[in-house]
């Protein structure tokens, strides 16, 4: 649970929030776009093992999603509005899928670290909610652990322009067009 403690210990006056949202690589690239994001890492969030690898994870025995970790600046950019451009990414009634990745690895999630976000969570999370017949598939849970992706994960979209992506390209550029809204 360090990397929880460190979240909350945050003397640079951004923020954190962790969120599954299918496959890593996309969902990394999408948030990059997101004027007021200043760091993203992709990593495995809130599973059963030590130290996995992306081989573990891809067995559905670790418990694992795939999740990107964000680091925002609240002076520019809201929790609120950055929760709502995820759900705007995801397909969020279907369960341990997104796109044509299958697996409970690629399930969807919001995983908070300051507890003080909760309120956010459950009101943007009940507003979709409120759009969908049924039930929406995002967990919405406090983070538990978090490790890092092996090196080649990391910013792979940046690396591997033309490699495999879950999201429409329209959708990183609807990223970077977007005007951030503060809480």
């Amino acid at each position: 649970m360090k990397e929880t403690e460190q979240a909350i210990k945050r003397t640079d006056g951004n923020k954190e929030i962790y969120l599954a949202g299918g496959c890593f690589w996309g969902t990394e690239h999408y948030f990059k776009m997101i004027s007021g994001v200043v760091e993203t890492e992709v990593g495995y969030a809130n599973g059963i093992t030590d130290n996995p690898t992306y081989k573990d994870v891809c067995t559905d025995k670790t418990q694992y999603a795939e999740t990107v970790r964000i680091v925002y600046d609240p002076k520019r950019v809201g929790l609120r509005f950055l929760l709502r451009m995820f759900f705007k990414a995801i397909d969020p009634i279907s369960i341990n899928r997104q796109g044509h990745d299958v697996g409970t690895q690629y399930r969807t999630g919001i995983y908070y670290t300051d507890p003080s976000d909760l309120p956010i969570v459950e009101e943007v999370w009940q507003e979709e909610q409120a759009l969908e017949e049924e039930p929406l598939a995002v967990e919405k849970l406090p983070l538990v652990n978090f490790h890092p992706a092996e090196e080649y994960h990391q910013d792979y979209l940046d690396k591997n322009p033309e490699g495999y992506c879950h999201l429409p390209i329209e959708l990183f550029k609807f990223a970077k067009e977007a005007k951030p809204e503060t809480d």
